[in-house]
């Protein structure tokens, strides 16, 4: 499993690259550019290399535990996965591209894609920090004409983007970003009802156009659940002290919470439930809301049950449990 936290390189260059900018400054341009963000708004509101950085320092941590959690739910599934090429689309800073480096040390191909000059500039200067990333072709432009003129990959991600388009734009981007999947797409959006429905549609047109889900769904069929309920996960990060004072935090750590869905070009033979909430774990028994091949399931482990008993106490919310209870 990869840890959620930046990596050493990654953060050293961040580290070096705020000095002189004052932190009352970047933490004013972050919590702005976060609400937009947050809200599906535009990357527009990034206009220079300090707002680049100040969302970089705000967001990048949160947003880059977020494709590692989603990446490693992947793994857990398809432990063979080895690509050799990433296409990021939507790059931003470069986030995914580090999350699927660190995940994946098969990866020797890396391209990336986005519109916003001063987050690709940026990207570019963290990317140059990294003896693996510093050859990355990363093409400035608008995802929808780019992805045209892009060589297909064998994994590509698009994280907290689609959020930005319209309904008509994020179905047509979708069936490109398909069409330049070799093996497997992930796309990972904020965790909340808004994000979790974009999910829904793209996970049905993935479908339909012949995609099997790899995670974190144990099937193809249509969720189970029913609003107000919602399928997303959440994954703790820790935070730095600079990450601490921008977004005027005291707690050392964070939880971002996303939701998000794997897609294969092959249909995957066997595929664990899922743990859809935090468990109830009492004396007597434990209690967890399990997404199973079946549908929902709420599943009770009782105590008596020793070696069950005790399996289903270290289940966490977003597990996949490979043994159906």
């Amino acid at each position: 499993m990869t840890a959620p936290d930046l990596p050493f390189d990654l953060k050293a260059a961040i580290e070096t690259k705020l000095h002189g900018l004052p932190r009352s400054d970047a933490a004013e341009r972050s919590a702005g550019i976060s609400v937009t963000y947050r809200s599906g708004g535009s990357s527009a509101a990034i206009r220079t290399e300090a707002d680049a950085l100040a969302y970089a320092l705000a967001r990048m941590p949160a947003t880059y535990a977020a494709v590692i959690a989603s990446l490693n739910a992947l793994c857990q599934v398809r432990p063979d996965f080895a690509p050799n090429s990433l296409l990021d689309i939507g790059a931003g800073p470069g986030t995914a591209t580090w999350a699927a480096a660190e995940t994946f040390p098969s990866l020797a191909d890396f391209t990336a894609i986005d519109a916003n000059a001063a987050l690709r500039t940026l990207a570019l200067d963290l990317f140059g920090k990294s003896p693996r990333l510093s050859d990355i072709r990363y093409t400035r432009g608008d995802a929808r004409a780019t992805l045209a003129n892009s060589e297909a990959a064998d994994l590509v991600i698009a994280s907290y983007l689609v959020g930005e388009m319209d309904d008509a734009e994020r179905a047509a981007l979708a069936e490109r970003m398909w069409a330049k999947t070799r093996d497997t797409l992930l796309i990972v959006e904020p965790g909340t009802p808004a994000g979790y429905a974009r999910i829904i549609t793209l996970r049905a047109q993935m479908i339909a156009l012949g995609g099997h889900i790899a995670a974190p769904c144990p099937h193809d069929g249509e969720c189970p659940l029913l609003a107000p309920d919602w399928c997303h996960f959440t994954q703790r990060l820790p935070r730095s002290r600079a990450h601490q004072q921008v977004k005027g935090a005291e707690l050392p750590f964070e939880d971002e919470k996303f939701a998000y869905v794997a897609l294969t070009r092959t249909a995957i033979a066997r595929r664990p439930a899922r743990v859809l909430a935090q468990p109830d774990v009492g004396k007597v028994e434990v209690t967890a809301k399990l997404c199973t091949p079946e549908g929902l399931v709420i599943t009770k482990v009782p105590r008596r049950a020793k070696a069950d008993y005790a399996r289903a106490r270290r289940w966490r919310w977003g597990d996949a449990v490979m043994e159906e209870r």
